[in-house]
């Protein structure tokens, strides 16, 4: 059988994923109880969240006795990937940079990720550089 590739998420539903994949593997109960105290909402409103993100493919879930365990089908990067490609697609030229300026400076990196990128613009310049 073919896997689903995963809808994009909406607002609500990046909260509750966040919180699942920060869990990694968690019981329903565990995602209302943040979203109860993060952001006020009830039970029955986490508790459709999570069936649609199982429904678009983004979560995994599992009876246990009476408690449904719910695991994310893919890692973090991936919805952010088709996030940043879906904001790439809809740029107008001379936007890009800005954007990353504003994703830099708002963003936390380690050392070793400065590093990363930096030596990723190095390459990025020194291939502009020979087309030219």
């Amino acid at each position: 059988m073919k896997k689903k590739k995963p809808i994009s998420l909406s607002p609500s539903e990046w909260k509750v994923m966040r919180v699942v994949w920060k869990l990694k593997t968690c019981a329903a109960r565990d995602v209302y109880s943040v979203t109860t105290k993060k952001y006020g909402w009830t039970p029955a409103t986490a508790k459709t969240i999570l069936r649609r993100l199982v429904e678009k493919g983004h979560l995994s879930t599992q009876q246990i006795g009476n408690c449904y365990v719910y695991q994310p089908t893919a890692s973090i990067l991936d919805p952010l990937y088709k996030a940043a490609d879906n904001l790439l697609e809809n740029a107008i030229d001379g936007t890009i940079a800005p954007v990353m300026f504003h994703m830099i400076k708002k963003g936390k990196m380690s050392g070793e990720d400065i590093h990363e990128l930096r030596a990723l613009l190095d390459e990025f310049e020194k291939n502009q550089s020979s087309k030219e």
